[in-house]
């Protein structure tokens, strides 16, 4: 009965005969220019209406290229519409982002062979691989293997794995991360770089003209399990369209499990302990002495996916702009846990989707309207590598000098009310002082993410604003429960980790607890406020990466 009341709900809110929460009516606040009035303007009630509908099954897990994608983005335009918000692209609500969506489907097995015999890895419970060359077959013969550390070149820290070395033709083995996490003296210590995203690593192997790039999985430097590479590499992936069908990358990018490894260096000879060895400076590559083979058989179609956009222009700064962003997308259906096959990522991010609306819904119900403008982009394929966000900051629909900082929703947790904050780059730019204001207020604080080896401050939307030198804000969840403490609200964020995130768990249901959620959500409407209604911009702080790019 439950899935037949929502297909109704969601049927009439597609067509626009309703609208998710209470867009257009005053909430019971009264609206006045006390910060507690206007932060009320937030209630959560748009939020549980929107999430609902954008979490459940008809929506197909919101993948790009899908009916799931059809009906996300045709609601949300619904939505911005009925909120009165302007299409933020020109006469359109939407950007086109032109995609590719290829289906890489590898051998059963992974053959590496050498003097002392043969190992072959099992698909998906040894090894993922995929490739993003625009052909229907890519074949690894007899490739030689070499293990090539961290395969970074850094010059900044003194670093560069592949000196010396030619790996044209032949399979590079990498370690996830970077040294700093074994070695607080290398690199930022457990803060990781951009060094250490498997993104860069494959973006380097193939400047280096590898024919194929392994990274090898480990669960504490990666910060996720083998069943989150799985889960997202058994799919097919989505990239942005390239002039050359993308040739200049590795025609081979994968990843090994850490017990195929060791397989792979006791076939070699050589000791595991290399591995260790690899995080030391003037660490030198070593040849494996091993021929690797596998076959990728590919299918792709070229299509266009859709970000979001819907502004409300300022009443006297209107060419200066706040961004507020979120992903829409997940992963759509994939490989069935417990029968499920649907994977409707309700906190990733039907949540930060809903919380944009939210917060749309409260800047059209101030008395007074902000200065600058705001605009509300919905952007598409996060999950796929952050591509949709990546495509408005190399098209930007306003000028980036103009815009005055994004701020980034993906992942809100309904672990009820916390004492803290956590802003993910704490120290990166003048914009800490704006959540740490806003927190204030709650009688709460901020602090870093309590594990920077993560490297989640390059996982999310705000990242591509930050490489085009925009200062963003983006915040995780706190742990510092309300009710039940601190180890209580560590072992809420441990449990979805491990049971929910990136699979069909990651569901909605009426029993959340959204009060953290509306704290959260009033937090970041207040930082988005006080900046739409100032004259300065937010900088970054000394010693950020990205101080140079705005100063430029």
């Amino acid at each position: 009965m439950k899935r037949i009341i929502i297909y109704t709900l969601l049927a009439s809110a597609v067509s626009g005969i309703i609208s998710c929460g209470e867009n257009g009516k005053k909430p019971d606040a009264a609206q006045n220019d006390s910060d507690t009035s206007i932060t009320s303007l937030v209630t959560g009630k748009y939020f549980d209406s929107c999430i609902t509908i954008l979490a459940s099954d008809e929506f197909e897990g919101r993948k790009p290229f899908t009916s799931g994608e059809e009906k996300t983005v045709s609601y949300l335009e619904t939505q911005y519409k009925n909120l009165g918000l302007q299409p933020g692209n020109g006469n359109s609500y939407f950007q086109e982002v032109p995609m590719v969506e290829i289906t890489s489907q590898p051998s059963d097995k992974y053959s590496i062979s050498g003097a002392k015999g043969k190992v072959e890895l099992k698909y998906l419970d040894d090894f993922v691989a995929a490739t993003r060359r625009i052909q229907d077959q890519v074949k690894i013969e007899n490739a030689e293997m070499v293990f090539a550390g961290y395969g970074i070149v850094a010059p900044e820290f003194g670093w560069n794995d592949y000196a010396g070395l030619d790996v044209k033709g032949k399979v590079v083995l990498v370690l996830v991360n970077d040294p700093g996490f074994f070695d607080s003296s290398l690199f930022k210590g457990r803060t990781m770089t951009y060094y250490g995203r498997w993104t860069y690593k494959f973006e380097e192997a193939a400047r280096q003209g590898a024919a194929g790039i392994i990274i090898i999985h480990d669960d504490k430097p990666a910060s996720y399990g083998w069943n989150v590479v799985r889960g997202s590499w058994s799919k097919s992936r989505l990239y942005l369209q390239a002039e050359d069908n993308n040739m200049s990358r590795a025609a081979m990018e994968g990843w090994i499990t850490m017990p195929s490894a060791k397989k792979i260096f006791t076939l070699a000879g050589i000791p595991d302990t290399l591995m260790k060895a690899a995080g030391k400076k003037n660490f030198k590559a070593v040849p494996l002495g091993l021929k690797s083979s596998v076959i990728i058989n590919s299918t792709f179609k070229k299509s266009t996916s859709k970000n979001v956009l819907a502004l409300l222009p300022g009443t006297e700064q209107k060419d200066e702009y706040i961004i507020y962003t979120a992903h829409w997308d997940h992963f759509g259906k994939g490989e069935p846990v417990n029968g499920d096959s649907i994977y409707n990522g309700a906190a990733d991010n039907a949540s930060g989707t809903a919380a944009l609306l939210e917060i749309a819904n409260a800047f059209t119900q101030l008395k007074e309207k902000p200065k600058r403008s705001v605009l509300f982009l919905s952007v598409t394929a996060e999950e796929q590598g952050l591509l949709g966000s990546e495509y408005y900051a190399k098209h930007p629909v306003y000028p980036s000098e103009k815009t005055v900082a994004d701020i980034n929703i993906d992942v809100l947790q309904p672990f009820g009310k916390m004492k803290d904050i956590v802003v993910v780059g704490k120290g990166q730019s003048e914009l800490d002082e704006y959540i740490e204001a806003a927190a204030k207020k709650q009688g709460r604080y901020t602090r870093g993410e309590p594990d920077p080896s993560g490297g989640w401050y390059f996982r999310s939307d705000h990242f591509n604003f930050a490489k085009i030198g925009i200062p963003s804000l983006y915040v995780e969840n706190g742990s510092v429960s309300v009710e039940h403490g601190e180890e209580w609200g560590e072992a809420q964020k441990e449990k979805y980790n491990n049971e929910r995130y990136h699979s069909p768990g990651d569901e909605y249901n009426k029993s959340w607890d959204l009060s953290g959620i509306i704290d959260d959500m009033r937090l970041l409407f207040d930082v988005g406020y006080r900046l739409s209604n100032e004259k300065s911009f937010p900088g970054w702080k000394p010693g950020s990466e990205f101080k140079a790019i705005r100063e430029k």
